[in-house]
């Protein structure tokens, strides 16, 4: 009855964790939306999750929910805490098969995770994945323990979610098989020709969607300090790497602490439980490290989360281990310390965080804008499907200048998968020099043509992907290794917010400028005078 009650105890403090600022203001970011628009596709949902870079489980997850309770934010939103939830027991029962203790600590550590709870809030499929990775590798355990029907079922079906969840997931389930292999020869076949077998009928999908050219993973590099954010996102309440972390591992010193001491001492507990399970998350590792470093994959925290119940599993282990109680009870006092209380108390805590890049942040700001019947808002880096949740365009004219068409507008007789194998060579000059008489020709056509006087063109900017100045720009461009390293899309829409802001500014007055967030809004008005 006591375990039953603490369990249920665990459960109920992992969720009020999860309900901090669980609406957010801001509304949801890109990536959230796209999971929103592509959930909430009727015709053409298959064509939707062909589009984009992931399997569509989470897709069809989200949809069912937006069936039952509606499609607000905060329902979205309550989707991924469901199950953040339930990965709590599904983490008491990976531990129980270490043993009781080991079970509850994996459960604690679950629910006062700040990377957990951070994606508990997100409107993406990273926390449905976590709860698929848990309890596949409980079944994992249990079938390496005794190869019966259900187990074995049981580690297909989870094995599989994986696979029809995240796109890179086939790496882990792959590594998880081998373990298996190793580990029961027996059951190993029956494993891996279930798990083939689905494979080749979830194959043209996955084929489609890994083959689907995009820019969407060229805004970052791989370092070495990438690895070291991979422990400290896992195991200290200092969250660095959900987007693209600094290259200095050190950037923050005021928060050295929160973030280092955690992690060693996770890392230290994790070599102290000697466990097999190591290896399998090590290997899944070297490959992302591996893509990473080839150009194919930014290495981002969350993509490795198939590995997390691993990490948390041996972690937990090897704190169970510890005969010394002082030390034990030292270790646990102060992990839920500095987690729950820098949760609860620092600004910028997993819960706390703002999307800067909410989509609804520039929709507000647009309402404040006074626009008129037939003015034209300019939209840069997205495109207006990406904003219709929350305004109605359709009293103004829409230019559109994003990730999928910008090369129509950079130069002439230049196509997309052009400027996606060589773009930078293309545009160098353009760059440097900033003149280039097709841009001015369009946006002459686009814009200055059809505004009459009294109208307004409203500028809707991204800043985070075009924060570089004119000089920057000529800077990068002249120094080789700047040039290599940067990526292309941070060129190219911060020349193309430079080059749109000169040109109004020739013929057009500002006449309300507002700044929230990553975003800016620019309202220019073309006067009678």
């Amino acid at each position: 009855m006591k375990k039953t009650l603490g369990i249920i105890a665990i459960v109920i403090l992992g969720l009020i964790l999860r309900l901090i600022c669980i609406d957010k203001p801001d509304g949801l970011w890109n990536d959230e939306y796209i999971s929103w628009m592509i959930a909430s596709t009727q015709n053409g949902f298959w064509d939707a999750v062909k589009s984009q870079c992931h399997m569509p489980f989470y897709y069809l997850y989200l949809k069912f929910f937006m069936t039952l309770f509606g499609q607000s934010d905060l329902v979205l939103r309550l989707t991924s805490v469901f199950a953040g939830i339930l990965a709590i027991p599904a983490m008491y029962f990976l531990g129980k098969e270490k043993n009781e203790q080991t079970g509850l600590f994996c459960a604690g550590f679950t629910a006062i995770s700040s990377f957990l709870i951070y994606y508990s809030q997100e409107v993406r499929l990273y926390s449905v994945l976590f709860l698929f990775s848990a309890l596949c590798m409980l079944f994992t355990l249990r079938l390496v323990k005794n190869p019966d029907k259900k187990n074995i079922i049981l580690c297909v079906l989870f094995n599989f979610l994986i696979l029809f969840t995240h796109t890179i997931g086939f790496v882990f389930v792959f590594f998880n098989l081998i373990y298996i292999s190793i580990n029961n020869k027996k059951s190993a076949p029956y494993i891996w020709g279930t798990l083939a077998l689905c494979s080749v009928l979830t194959a043209p999908l996955a084929y489609k969607i890994m083959t689907t050219q995009s820019f969407s993973q060229w805004w970052g590099h791989f370092s070495i300090s990438k690895i070291g954010f991979l422990f400290t996102d896992y195991f200290s309440p200092v969250l660095t790497n959900l987007t693209n972390a600094p290259d200095n591992f050190l950037y923050m010193p005021k928060l050295a602490f929160f973030m280092i001491v955690p992690a060693l001492i996770a890392i230290i507990l994790i070599i102290k439980s000697r466990d097999k399970l190591f290896l399998l998350a090590t290997a899944f590792i070297t490959v992302l490290v591996i893509a990473s470093m080839s150009g194919k994959l930014v290495f981002i925290t969350k993509y490795s989360i198939e590995i997390y119940p691993i990490l948390i599993y041996l972690a937990c282990s090897g704190l169970s281990s510890v005969n010394n109680k002082i030390l034990k009870n030292t270790i646990i006092i102060f992990y839920c310390l500095i987690s729950v209380g820098y949760i609860l108390i620092h600004p910028y805590s997993a819960p706390k965080m703002r999307r800067s890049e909410g989509n609804k942040i520039p929709m507000d700001m647009l309402k404040n804008m006074e626009l008129k019947k037939d003015d034209i808002v300019m939209l840069e880096y997205y495109p207006q499907n990406r904003f219709e949740k929350y305004f109605d365009f359709s009293n103004y004219k829409v230019v559109e200048i994003h990730k999928g068409n910008f090369p129509h507008y950079m130069s002439e007789n230049t196509d997309y998968n052009e400027v996606y194998k060589s773009g930078k060579e293309i545009y160098k000059n353009i760059f440097s020099n900033m003149e280039n008489k097709y841009f001015d020709d369009l946006l002459k056509k686009y814009v200055f043509d059809i505004l009459k006087p009294d109208q307004s063109v409203v500028m809707v900017l991204l800043d985070s992907v075009s924060f570089y100045s004119p000089d920057d720009l000529a800077k990068i461009t002249m120094d080789k290794n700047l040039y290599d390293k940067e990526p292309l899309l941070f060129l190219v829409f911060s020349y193309i917010k430079n080059k749109t802001f000169e040109d109004m500014l020739g013929t057009l007055t500002i006449t309300r400028l507002e700044r929230k967030g990553s975003w800016t809004v620019i309202k220019f008005t073309k006067l009678n005078n």
